[in-house]
């Protein structure tokens, strides 16, 4: 320990060589914090969790036949069966997957219609494949959908993750807020071409119901009257010869309930040739009912056909209307693409639209005011969705960390009845950081996929500063007790103490990083191990270098000899 102790006396002997360690630990502090916009440290909620399932979101236009959407399932379900991974898979048609984590809120038990299909991928398990499932999904993405969405033009194909955290609609979520539907329609669709155009993002769809042109069968109560006909024959014919219906019911000992009988028309006796209304109006003629009299009449003499454009779904939120626009990350942060689209949309909208961003850092600081130029009418797009939870989640533990910050100053004042010397304490726990973010830059060299800064990441910092904190203690501490005990110089009781409070450091870091060392390789609190590691190397250096030149410069460190002196907890009376 004699040769730290007199590496460290020279350096406190000698000005140059202070400013150069502060400078260095200044330019390694700022250095590291520049990581975040150089985009060598990527900020996330939770790393992607390989699991043992995922889900594909199988979405065709809506008024997209059955059949068609079988088409788009089929191409789907035969690139995973190519797969060696994939144990089994399951087509659910027209309908959603049981619910599941990731189902709960993306609304899977609501899908009850012919555009719609989800199917259940089933992987062998995590432990005995090299390719995580997040991977997987990356990998077949792209194929899958350039291959398959075009068979039915407009169909979208999302690949769903189960979350590692929070079950949010999707990875980005924007809310388009306004009173006029159309309007609300047009701002969907172009904030979702924008977001298709931003690099990171995926599986971008607006959850609104598309317009499309229908035939209305309309009964002519009328004629039905006077055809000798009844409303009930007309509605049952036309359930039968387009959909099916029941018709009588069985009993059976084997099941508590009646077993309803359907009749059906064959496949092809339902299908039209084309969508022309001569085609429909050929298909009534050839329908015929019996009347009281025995007599045949054709269904078309007794039913209208009107075109009409269908009736979309109405979405509402906080008594506004609304559509969702969401958006996948593709194994990057939400951040960057979020303030990337959006800067893109504020350039956009701009020339038709007066754009005001939301004022203050509140909770929706990323929303956009939309004002028409020309109508004055107002629109809002506001951000929501795993974005929204990682900016809470991180402002909530960016507070929890200053309220520990001054919890630990307040008391150290008490303590020590100095401002300064607890200034340097609470400064050295701070540059703890430099650890915490360099380890995570080095980590991602060692990892597949990119190791993202988590909220796992930031509770391992809060928890480094009573650590860190503690080796400045101990050596402002035992330096006082030189002073005053020992009638040591300033600096000399400063390099001894340093040099003696080196050893259990050491030794308590090199404890804390082989207990870290287990939770580095776990998916999700991988970065409170990686925080822990190399937050406690980067406290070791501050604790031992810096803080000692902090301390030599500190009038408050000039403690004179006294004769009540308390050292290793034995009292000395000169």
């Amino acid at each position: 320990m004699k040769r730290l102790e007199e590496f460290i006396y020279k350096i406190l002997d000698n000005k140059a060589k202070k400013k150069k360690v502060i400078l260095l630990t200044a330019l390694a502090f700022f250095g590291s914090l520049l990581m975040f916009p150089t985009q060598l440290v990527l900020a996330k909620m939770l790393p992607g969790k390989s699991d043992n399932t995922f889900s594909i979101y199988i979405d065709t236009p809506t008024g997209s036949s059955i059949e068609q959407t079988k088409q788009v399932s089929d191409c789907v379900i035969g690139f995973l069966e190519k797969e060696r991974e994939v144990m089994n898979l399951e087509l659910f048609l027209g309908q959603g997957i049981p619910l599941d984590y990731a189902g709960l809120v993306k609304g899977a038990s609501m899908k009850r219609t012919e555009d719609v299909a989800e199917i259940a991928v089933n992987l062998t398990d995590k432990h005995e494949r090299d390719e995580p499932s997040f991977l997987m999904t990356k990998r077949l993405r792209p194929i899958v959908q350039k291959s398959c969405s075009n068979i039915v033009s407009g169909t979208s194909i999302k690949f769903i993750e189960q979350p590692a955290g929070p079950p949010t609609m999707a990875s980005i979520v924007v809310e388009v807020h306004g009173n006029d539907s159309a309007k609300i329609r047009e701002l969907s669709n172009a904030v979702a071409a924008i977001l298709s155009k931003t690099e990171g993002l995926v599986d971008v769809d607006v959850m609104q119901d598309e317009i499309y042109s229908k035939y209305e069968l309309v009964p002519d109560k009328e004629k039905i009257a006077r055809s000798g006909l009844s409303v009930e024959q007309v509605n049952n014919i036309l359930y039968l010869a387009f959909e099916g219906m029941v018709v009588a019911h069985k009993n059976s000992k084997d099941f508590p309930d009646q077993i309803p009988i359907y009749l059906t028309l064959d496949k092809e006796s339902k299908q039209l040739k084309s969508s022309e209304q001569e085609v429909l109006q050929s298909k009534l003629s050839s329908l015929n009912l019996m009347n009281m009299e025995g007599m045949l009449v054709p269904l078309s003499e007794v039913v209208t056909i009107r075109k009409t454009d269908s009736s979309p779904m109405i979405m509402h939120k906080d008594l506004s209307r609304m559509a969702n626009v969401i958006a996948e990350t593709d194994m990057v942060s939400q951040v960057y693409p979020l303030l990337d689209a959006r800067s893109q949309i504020i350039e956009y909208f701009s020339k038709e639209y007066e754009v005001e961003k939301e004022p203050g850092m509140s909770t929706y600081m990323f929303d956009l005011h939309l004002s028409d130029k020309k109508t004055g009418e107002k629109f809002l797009l506001r951000w929501d969705g795993e974005m929204k939870v990682t900016l809470d989640t991180f402002r909530d533990l960016g507070g929890a960390f200053i309220a520990a910050l001054l919890l630990i100053f307040l008391l150290l004042v008490v303590y020590y009845k100095s401002f300064v010397l607890s200034g340097i304490i609470l400064l050295g726990s701070f540059l703890s950081l430099i650890g915490v973010i360099v380890g995570h830059w080095v980590a991602n060299w060692f990892t597949s996929e990119t190791f993202f800064l988590t909220a796992t990441s930031l509770i391992g910092f809060i928890a480094l500063m009573g650590i860190s904190s503690r080796n400045s203690l101990l050596l402002i501490d035992f330096a006082k007790a030189l002073m005053e005990c020992h009638g040591l110089p300033k600096r000399r009781a400063i390099a001894v103490a340093t040099a003696t409070r080196a050893k259990p450091i050491a030794l308590t870091a090199v404890a804390i990083i082989l207990g870290s060392a287990l939770l580095a390789s776990d998916p999700v609190f991988g970065g409170l191990g990686v925080a822990l590691i190399s937050g406690t190397v980067a406290a070791v250096f501050v604790s031992l270098l810096f803080v000692p030149v902090l301390m030599d410069n500190a009038k408050a460190m000039d403690f004179k000899p006294s004769d009540h002196c308390n050292i290793n907890n034995i009292s000395i009376t000169k």
